[in-house]
């Protein structure tokens, strides 16, 4: 099922007369007018527009959100008031989308001639309550991306500079008995302590801007101590991926040519 929205986007100025109709509340409503339970505004007559427009309340809705997450839960009153009319919700199937739409504008149009018809998914128009935060997302994906590579390339250009100048230091180590994997622990301990310095920096500072940033949002989520170990574990993980060629290169090289005298 599909949810299809109409907009009145032009057409005469209706103003409002003075006739009684229906309204629905929301609890947010209720508790702002000061009552304390909802059915002590049953029945109340609530008016509008410099009393234009007086209506009974005739039921209150439990609250529910109808704007961005960004905002709280704001009063909200439904009313039957022609009047007020500028959108209808209608739901709809997806089986013979199109012809549906043209019935749709047919009567549309036979209802209200004096309006221009313009219709909207619901779906669409709550994504484009995040569209900002969908932008944000590929931007940080694309710059993560490119850091990651770039870093790549330094700790692997890092990593053939320290197996060129401890070619014989390696030599030595294998001629007196040490295995393929002490050589690779004596390349990848010292990237390890630098990643942790690096991890220990960055993390309260990651952890202070998220914070800043969710503070827009009325609704959001904590941010958990493990969201950081996990990025430190794959942070030491690329990197020893990354610096394992050349250790392991230099962990499996002849010994006779390590030390061999220029």
């Amino acid at each position: 099922m599909c949810r299809l929205k109409l907009q009145l986007v032009a057409g005469r100025n209706l103003q409002p007369s003075k006739f009684t109709r229906e309204f629905l509340v929301n609890e947010a409503l209720v508790k702002s007018l000061g009552f304390k339970k909802p059915e002590d505004i049953l029945n109340k007559e609530i008016s509008i527009w410099g009393d234009k427009i007086k209506c009974p309340v005739v039921g209150v809705l439990k609250d529910f959100n109808d704007r961005s997450l960004r905002q709280d839960l704001a009063p909200l009153l439904i009313t039957t008031n022609v009047t007020m009319y500028s959108q209808a919700g209608i739901k709809l199937e997806t089986k013979n989308i199109s012809s549906t739409l043209q019935s749709v504008k047919t009567i549309w149009q036979q209802t209200f001639p004096d309006f221009v018809y313009e219709y909207r998914f619901l779906d669409n128009k709550i994504e484009s309550f995040y569209k900002q935060e969908n932008q944000l997302s590929q931007l940080y994906k694309i710059f993560s991306a490119i850091a990651i590579f770039l870093s790549c390339l330094g700790l692997y250009g890092l990593a053939s500079f320290m197996a060129v100048q401890r070619i014989k230091e390696v030599g030595i180590r294998k001629v007196l008995g040490a295995t393929a994997g002490n050589i690779v622990y004596l390349f990848s301990k010292e990237f390890i302590i630098l990643i942790a310095i690096a991890f220990v920096i960055a993390s309260p500072i990651a952890w202070w801007f998220m914070q800043k940033w969710l503070q827009d949002y009325v609704y959001r989520i904590d941010i958990s101590w493990w969201i950081f170990i996990t990025g430190g574990a794959v942070s030491i993980i690329i990197a020893l991926a990354t610096v394992s060629f050349q250790a392991i290169k230099a962990a499996i090289a002849n010994p006779v040519k390590s030390l061999r005298t220029e």
